[in-house]
């Protein structure tokens, strides 16, 4: 057996040919992989292993068609089935046809749809962060994997996501036994990382900032940030606003389906109302309150706006969900009770603030809200604030 060293694209590229004959190389990452290497070039990924004294060599395929990972991983597979008492030709087969984590992402994602109304997130997780992953089989995933994952997730992309993706593995793999794999779950026993609640909120010059820079943006982008910042709409249910479903007369939207899984009706405050009713004129019969190009048809993804706007305000820390908590904030400053509040942001029924919410009426919520988004908006001086007694128009 020849050399032992550590495979990648770049060492293997440099690998120089046998005068005669092919020379064997063995990965010291993954015991019992091989690369043989022969006088024309031809350089080709296989398995190495000693049965009962005798050598067995099962080919992969040649680099750089296969990849070094892709060598490892099917390498990796084939071991593990013989580590079970599998025969070297069973160990292949059943390696070969073992599930992969695009084939159980499949499966979760068919079998999310009917039961979470969440999924779409499922969905852009993996997209997200384990497509890369598509092609490995289920055993090649493992603790460690994941471990890595989730902390690199963490540091990049924050402690909630991280968790979130965590989950999703978790739940993912525990399915997988219909896909008749049944190794170990790979997330299990990995720790979620501590989070902790957001109570960042936008007080009154940081709102002037804000209202400031909406002025600078496209009406699309500005309206719906308002909108959001006044009904304190989750932004998913925001984006997929229809006229169908808005009673600008009343001052109610009906949101039909919500993370609660029930109907929540949202009253509109005037300068809501307002602004909706200037977009209505110029909807020309589109059914969405946000158009836009998309496959959808309406707004799906602000992030890339929203950045602009904050830059542009020069407010840190915010994220497009901290509006809907401002108006929350907003309205406990202004002495509406948790009930209330609750109420007003569609909170599920049976969460300790919102136990008394079948007994409330619109009435309270829209006094609520419409108190409080008048006084951000004179905070932000988009509304002139009431005149004194006895001041006089200049």
């Amino acid at each position: 057996m020849g050399a032992q060293f550590q495979f990648s694209k770049r060492r293997i590229e440099a690998l120089g040919l046998p005068e005669e004959g092919r020379e064997q190389y063995r990965d010291s990452r993954t015991p019992g992989l091989v690369l043989r290497v022969t006088t024309t070039g031809t350089k080709t990924f296989a398995v190495y292993k000693k049965v009962n004294g005798r050598p067995v060599r099962f080919k992969l395929g040649t680099f750089p068609t296969m990849s070094v990972e892709k060598a490892r991983q099917q390498a990796a597979d084939i071991l593990g089935e013989m580590a079970k008492g599998k025969k070297p030709a069973e160990a292949r087969r059943e390696a070969r046809h073992e599930a992969t984590v695009a084939g159980l992402f499949d499966y979760w994602l068919d079998y999310a749809r009917q039961h979470k109304r969440t999924w779409s997130e499922d969905e852009r997780l993996y997209n997200k962060f384990l497509k890369p992953w598509a092609n490995r089989q289920l055993s090649s995933v493992t603790r460690r994997n994941v471990e890595a994952l989730h902390a690199r997730v963490g540091e990049q992309n924050g402690r909630y996501q991280a968790n979130r993706l965590l989950a999703l593995i978790r739940a993912a793999f525990n399915k997988a036994d219909r896909l008749e794999y049944h190794g170990p779950n790979p997330a299990t026993g990995i720790k979620k990382f501590p989070e902790q609640s957001r109570d960042r909120y936008l007080e009154a010059h940081e709102l002037r900032a804000l209202f400031a820079s909406l002025t600078q943006e496209e009406s699309l982008f500005a309206d719906f940030f308002l909108i959001a910042l006044l009904s304190g709409a989750r932004r998913g249910n925001l984006q997929a606003m229809q006229w169908a479903d808005v009673n600008l007369d009343l001052g109610v939207w009906r949101i039909p389906q919500t993370k609660s899984g029930h109907p929540v009706l949202v009253p509109l405050i005037p300068a809501a109302v307002e602004i909706l009713a200037r977009r209505f004129e110029e909807a020309n019969g589109n059914p969405w309150v946000f158009p836009t190009r998309s496959k959808t048809g309406h707004l799906i993804e602000p992030k890339t706006a929203w950045k602009r706007i904050c830059r542009r305000a020069g407010l840190t820390n915010l994220r497009m969900h901290d509006l809907r908590r401002t108006l929350g904030s907003w309205q406990v400053a202004l002495g509406s009770s948790l009930a209330v509040i609750g109420k007003s942001l569609g909170h599920r029924d049976g969460s300790p603030a919102t136990a008394v919410y079948a007994r409330l009426t619109l009435g309270p919520i829209r006094e609520s809200v419409e108190r409080a988004g008048t006084a951000m908006l004179k905070a932000g001086r988009l509304l002139e604030a009431p005149k004194q007694k006895g001041q006089d128009d200049e």
